[in-house]
């Protein structure tokens, strides 16, 4: 008998016969991990687990870098739960939905929210984070932080605008920022500073200068809320074609709304944790979007009932430490086909007398699953998974519409702002 406490992946065969392999509510809070080569059935699996999601009437999630998950995703939304859908597609630049991470932060937790958006960024550019720029980017993120209509944009002109920089200082309350702007920062001869601000110049300056990502970063209203959607069990869906936006626009945008979500998750202290509702977020490549405090998003995230749902293609795409992380704290691993080396590692992980070439020789759409259930974990087994669920509700249209209306701004109206806001003068501010 099915459950509306639980969704099911496929079949196993037990007591000479096959019964359906369920996941437990209470169990997901301990996140699912899912790994397997491109056409081993991972984006089926993640369709119909949504999709079932979605049917229960539960809150979710889904940042897709490809953006072929989210549209099977919008071909299974009924009827009853399109008003339910936020939409947001960076490639629609017509209409462009605003993200901005520095709107209405309450004072304390402005630190967090700072250090959220250094890791996201580092996370992005790796390459280019030294200590001296990290501390300049954290101090003008806090900055900002204490100014109303700010996005992040203003980085670049905090630091470049010594008028911009003077008028939003003028507004900082926090001594610690106050005494780096007014000290270390001031005391900076021309030379040094040039070579200090040069790598952020160089990042957010791309982010200016790229029309989508622009309008985007660049609006002072959010078009939607992420405490909202999670509080209120509603349907978000972030399709960030790679190849239609790049890598980088892509990357970055994914772990922007990654890290907004984390936040609005912590947030969620105002509410008893018996009372808080379970909220499903689903990010496949996730490796793509992951910062530096990805790990910790992991360990803490179930206590605020944030359920994880992770999915790529071989463990190689993880630094150790997010490796560690994911064998350490996620409850439910599924593995389809894999290579040797991923394999060796599996067998090690799943136990149970598995080997190898157990994971090696998976067919398409069967996988080796380590199930948390009931808080222990059993014997590792095989799963046929169900074949892909394709409703064709026939609300797509319907709903790009809708999320277009609600959510977004038209792009004349959002570069006219910005244009303004660049141009302004503010020194008699």
């Amino acid at each position: 008998m099915f459950d509306d406490n639980e969704v099911y992946i496929g079949t196993r065969s037990a007591w000479g016969d096959d019964v359906p392999c369920a996941l437990h509510q209470k169990d997901r809070r301990q996140h699912l991990y899912t790994i397997g080569q491109t056409g081993t059935g991972k984006s089926s699996l993640l369709c119909n687990l949504i999709t079932q999601d979605i049917a229960l009437g539960h809150g979710i999630g889904l940042i897709d870098p490809h953006g072929d998950l989210a549209e099977a995703v919008l071909a299974n939304i009924p009827s009853h739960r399109v008003n339910d859908v936020v939409y947001f597609n960076p490639a629609d630049t017509e209409y462009p939905i605003g993200l901005n991470l520095l709107e209405n932060v309450p004072e304390e937790q402005r630190n967090l929210v700072a250090s959220g958006i250094v890791a996201t960024l580092k996370g992005i550019w790796p390459d280019f984070f030294g200590p001296r720029m990290e501390y300049i980017l954290l101090s003008s993120i806090l900055a900002l932080l204490d100014c109303e209509n700010t996005s992040i944009l203003g980085i670049q002109r905090m630091l470049v605008d010594e008028k911009y920089r003077s008028w939003v200082l003028r507004q900082v309350t926090n001594p610690s920022v106050r005494a780096f702007w007014f000290g270390e920062f001031a005391r900076y001869d021309k030379r040094f500073l040039a070579e200090a601000i040069a790598p952020i110049q160089n990042k957010i300056g791309q982010l200016v200068l790229a029309p989508t990502t622009r309008n985007i970063l660049g609006q002072i209203k959010s078009g939607f809320d992420t405490r909202f959607i999670i509080d209120n069990k509603r349907i978000f869906i972030a399709s960030l074609s790679k190849g239609r936006l790049g890598d980088d626009k892509a990357n970055l945008l994914g772990a922007i709304l990654l890290t907004l979500f984390q936040l609005s998750a912590m947030r969620r202290t105002d509410i008893p944790e018996h009372e808080r509702n379970d909220f499903h977020l689903y990010i496949d490549e996730f490796q793509s979007f992951s910062t530096t405090s990805f790990v910790s998003i992991l360990s803490e995230a179930r206590k605020y009932r944030l359920c994880l749902t992770l999915s790529h293609q071989y463990i190689k795409q993880l630094p150790q430490s997010l490796q560690d992380g994911i064998f350490g704290n996620v409850g439910t691993l599924i593995s389809l086909r894999v290579g040797q080396s991923d394999a060796t590692v599996l067998s090690e992980q799943f136990g149970g007398g598995l080997v190898p070439r157990h994971f090696t020789d998976l067919g398409n759409h069967r996988a080796c699953v380590k199930q948390l259930s009931g808080g222990e974990y059993g014997e590792p087994f095989f799963c046929d998974m169900y074949p892909p669920v394709d409703m064709r509700c026939g609300k797509r249209e319907q709903i790009i519409k809708t999320s277009r209306q609600r959510y977004g701004t038209k792009r004349d109206v959002v570069e006219e702002r910005i244009e303004r806001w660049m141009n302004q003068d503010i020194s008699g501010h």
